[in-house]
């Protein structure tokens, strides 16, 4: 066999392309030129600079309270179904008062009353916390 009969099959081989289309690129796929109309515009195949930094589209507090939002109604439909299932009547005891609710209402009431207790002690947390910081602050200034 000659040299003359010896042919790649791969198509990146160098003597498959004329002389000025670079190895490794098949004829007619160059890079697109960024239009100069459109700065923000990338030749096909690259990301922008923020894109690849993972700064494109930022967090919002809209986007935060619409969130907050749908896993609030998530909640609630849960909620509505949890009470509408557990339709028993029990009766409550505290100190000298004598209830009868559905468990559900009961259990919901009892869920209410927890995250008042940790809203409570949070909020005197906070307090504390803002006192310190404020104390401090006036400290730093007489400096």
């Amino acid at each position: 066999m000659g040299e003359d009969q010896l042919m790649s099959t791969t198509p990146d081989d160098p003597s498959n392309f004329p002389p000025d289309v670079p190895a490794g690129r098949a004829p007619g796929t160059e890079p697109v030129p960024a239009d100069p109309t459109h700065p923000d515009t990338t030749p096909a195949g690259t990301e922008h600079p923020d894109v690849a930094r993972r700064k494109g589209i930022k967090h919002t507090r809209v986007g935060a309270t619409w969130t907050g939002l749908v896993i609030g109604i998530v909640v609630l439909v849960l909620l509505l179904v949890f009470i509408l299932q557990n339709l028993d009547s029990v009766t409550l005891e505290l100190f000298a008062w004598e209830f009868t609710l559905p468990l559900g209402v009961t259990l919901l009431f009892a869920a209410i009353a927890g995250a008042v207790i940790m809203a409570l002690a949070g909020g005197v947390r906070i307090i504390q916390i803002r006192r310190a910081a404020n104390r401090q602050r006036r400290l730093n200034s007489n400096f």
